[in-house]
């Protein structure tokens, strides 16, 4: 059988309905869906849903922004450890030679100053032996004058005792 110009075969047909079936399927299933879309409920899930999304989102780059920043204080402070231990290290040895440089002046100093609280302390024990010696050689003085008052107080007496005796006896044979 062959066809003619204005008839179409009906494989074509059923392809025409097919196609016209499907299209009018699409735009049902698209009116469809425009509804539900404009629907307050749909809008509102939407909103729940973008809401979720961006807080998961902002969530996300939070993490990864604090991942990244103490990432980067790690490696900020290896490197300032890297720069700094020696200059460190080396200040320390530094300080310890300056010290080590300064304990012979400073032993020195304390010998000296040792010596002279010495001295001072032998000073001071030379002079209170002075003073002892001093007063030592007062009182042996002042004994010896004492004992010598004594020893002539006695003749002194004597002697005046003798005279008024004579006198006594002078007036008796008068």
């Amino acid at each position: 059988m062959t066809v003619s110009g204005n008839e179409a075969s009906p494989e074509e047909d059923l392809t025409l309905l097919d196609e016209e079936t499907a299209r009018r399927i699409e735009e049902a299933v698209r009116r469809n869906v425009e509804e539900k879309l404009q629907t307050e409920e749909v809008k509102l899930e939407i909103e729940r849903r973008i809401a979720e999304g961006l807080k998961k989102m902002y969530e996300d780059v939070e993490v990864q922004l604090e991942k990244e920043k103490q990432e980067m204080l790690a490696e900020a402070r290896r490197k300032l450890v890297s720069i700094l231990c020696p200059l460190l290290y080396e200040k320390d040895n530094q300080w310890k030679r300056e010290e080590l440089d300064k304990m012979p002046e400073e032993n020195r100093r304390r010998e000296e100053e040792s010596q002279g609280k010495d001295a001072l302390e032998l000073q001071r024990k030379e002079e209170e032996r002075q003073r002892e010696s001093e007063m030592i050689r007062r009182q042996k003085e002042e004994s010896a004058q004492r004992e010598k008052l004594e020893d002539e107080q006695p003749a002194y007496q004597i002697n005046s005792m003798g005279k008024n005796k004579s006198r006594a006896n002078s007036c008796m044979n008068s």
